[in-house]
């Protein structure tokens, strides 16, 4: 990869990060609050002043990661999670015109996906699906090297299909702890280290319904791997085996010897993904 320089923004309920990739490493970063609960014209502000920390002068280009359904051509943002007032907010020509840059900008579970592509562990595959595990479970569709959006920017919602009494979120996301354990994934985590055993069954059975969301992508999308990111990923080693037991029973065996499954080695994946839509949008390899 050439040594191109990019700005990736992550935009979050709370925080905006900003980071200056170059190559393939972060050269300089910051991360602001936002006043979430603010106006939109006073949050646009505080992510053009966390750009502009990083900005330098010589940035091809700006990639932008958001919590949200995103109008790709016109890079227009809508409903924004946990900013009430970002219903509808032209995000790519707002800060095209403030920087004279290209910008790019789709949802945070694709810029983790596209992040993987280009600088982690999905670099040697075609055809993956990185899945984010946290508050929510999202997911990002690489197909033959290239990100796949669909045609509303909500390609890889598996989390919304509906499983059990309610949806795979339900279950494979931090609410299963908490609505069905009374706990946090992090406690658990912490337990699991420990050698708790009631910690390292629960993170079983969360294993298995995610075994469940990635037998839906198998069938949906048959991929060469599929790597995991977000808070719980961390929490891998012990909910791996739940989730290799329940795709015992997926019918296509050859397809699950083939699938890789692997979490994240990138610690700031959320900017490298972020970046990494300036690379894609330019076909930079």
């Amino acid at each position: 990869m050439s040594e191109i320089s990019v700005i990736g923004v992550d935009l979050g309920g709370t925080n905006v990060s900003a980071g200056r990739i170059s190559g393939t490493r972060i050269t300089e970063s910051v991360t602001r609050e936002i006043e979430a609960h603010s106006t939109t014209t006073v949050i646009i502000d505080q992510i053009l002043t966390a750009i502009e920390t990083v900005h330098g002068k010589s940035a091809a280009g700006i990639g932008v990661g958001v919590p949200s359904l995103v109008d790709l051509d016109n890079g227009v943002v809508f409903d924004v999670q946990n900013i009430p007032s970002w219903k509808k907010v032209p995000l790519k020509g707002i800060i095209e015109e403030h920087f004279d840059l290209p910008v790019y900008i789709n949802n945070d579970a694709n810029c983790f996906a596209v992040g993987e592509r280009y600088f982690g562990k999905g670099r040697q595959y075609s055809n993956m699906v990185g899945i984010t595990l946290g508050t929510g479970i999202g997911a990002g569709i690489i197909i033959n090297g290239r990100l796949y959006s669909g045609s509303n920017c909500g390609a890889g919602e598996f989390g919304s299909l509906p499983y059990r009494d309610g949806t795979l979120e339900d279950f494979c996301s931090s609410k299963f702890f908490g609505q069905c354990y009374n706990t946090t994934g992090s406690d658990l985590y912490m337990k699991a280290a420990q050698g708790t055993e009631e910690a390292l069954r629960i993170f079983e059975e969360y294993g298995s319904h995610v075994g469940e969301a990635v037998k839906s992508i198998l069938y949906a999308v048959d991929p060469e791997a599929v790597i995991f990111g977000g808070s719980i990923s961390r929490s891998f080693e012990y909910f791996i085996s739940g989730l290799r037991e329940k795709l015992k029973s997926f019918p296509y065996k050859r397809t699950v010897e083939n699938l890789v499954l692997d979490k994240t080695g990138n610690h700031n994946s959320a900017l490298l993904g972020a970046a990494a839509l300036y690379l894609e949008a330019t076909h930079q390899d």
